[in-house]
Formats: structure tokens, sequence, C-alpha cells
């Protein structure tokens, strides 16, 4: 797929422009049709996170459950904590409050099949999955990533779609964001990207269809 950021500038400005009006800061999306593909295929199953290089506008919230250093180490960074006495207290009530909260879970090694069992029941349904962080891992430069990452995710559906930032943005970081996406989803589609079609919109705007050479 030979798509510029040039041409992905010139349609994220497009889209700003018919959109805007609102009275609050509207997420700004990047949604890619794959034409022609088998929306139960393999191939066009999306359910990853994908860093933004220049920030999401809006702050992913990020739970750590962990023990020990690494637990000090998250709570230093801001983020929410839980330790595993913590996961064994939790009520499946609890457990699915934590699951709507949150969106992205870190968890220690060690503690996987424990988030499995009482967290997993909860997230499953909500398309969310802990993520297994080593012990000897920098937790702080993960969260700092993570805090800025989005979901890329959809179900039997021919298309994949996720936001890119927010339209207070500038255009030029918006386009850097879509690029970051694009490369991802180009990393995983077999195909050549040429048989899609790129869309960016606001949230409450119309879709601008992306020039491709």
């Amino acid at each position: 797929m030979a798509v510029s950021k040039e041409a992905l500038s010139d349609a994220i400005r497009k889209a700003l422009k018919l959109g805007k009006g609102r009275k609050f800061n509207q997420s700004v999306e990047l949604i890619v049709v794959f034409k022609g593909a088998d929306p139960k295929s393999q191939e066009v199953k999306f359910r990853d996170l994908v860093f933004l290089p220049k920030g999401a506008g809006k702050k992913s919230k990020v739970l750590v459950i962990a023990t020990g250093d690494m637990l000090l180490k998250a709570r230093e960074s801001g983020v929410d904590v839980l330790n595993g006495d913590d996961l064994k207290n939790l009520s499946k009530k609890d457990a699915k409050k934590i699951a709507r909260k949150y969106d992205i879970f870190l968890v220690k090694s060690d503690l996987m099949s424990q988030v499995g069992r009482v967290l997993g029941p909860s997230l499953g349904p909500r398309g969310k999955f802990p993520i297994p962080v080593p012990a000897n891992a920098d937790i702080k430069s993960l969260i700092s990533r993570y805090l800025d990452s989005v979901k890329v995710r959809n179900k039997e559906q021919a298309w994949v779609g996720c936001r890119i930032g927010v339209e207070s943005m500038s255009v030029e970081d918006l386009a850097e964001n879509a690029m970051a996406v694009l490369d991802f989803i180009r990393s995983k589609y077999t195909k050549p990207l040429e048989t899609t079609k790129i869309y960016v919109k606001t949230a409450m705007g119309p879709s601008v269809e992306v020039i491709t050479a």
C-alpha cells in the first residue's frame, strides 16, 4: 500500500473540518477496510495494542498486577496496582468493575494463572486480556509505552479501526500516529494493502477516504 504521510494529512485535515463544531474534544479514528476478504479469516483478525508515537491525546487506563519491587515501581509511576492478596479477595462483582474500568492489564508473569482465574471471565467478553511481564522487565518504561497505546481489534468483520488521537492534536502528529497503525497492520496482513480502503474520521463526523497511489 503506497500511503504517504501527505495523503494521510490531507484526509485528516478534511475530516477535522467536516467534523468540527462539537462541544467536546472528539477522537480521530482510522479505519482500514479489507476489500474482498473473508471476515472469518485469521488474516483479518486483530486483537492487538499499538503504540502511538505522538500519544493518543487521552491516556489509556493501566492496571499493574504484581508483587515486590515491580509493584513498588509501578506505584511510583502513578498507575493503579493490585497484589496477589488483592486478587484473592476480589468478588465477581469487583472483577467486573475492574474489567470495565481499565484498558490495559500488565501482570507479573508468575501471577498470570491467578489473574486468568479471577479476572479472565470478566476480561474475555470485553475483548481485553492480561499482558505478562517478566520479573526483570523495566515496568516503568512499559507503563509509559502502554499509556500511549490503543487497541486495534475486530471480530468477524472485514475491517479494523482505532483511535489515532483527538482533534486538538496537530494534523502532523495525527498523521504520524496513523502511519504507525498502518505499519502495524501491514506487518500482520499477508496481502498487499493496495487491496484495502483507508478512511479517517472524527467521532461524530463523516469518513474521508485516504487517497492512495
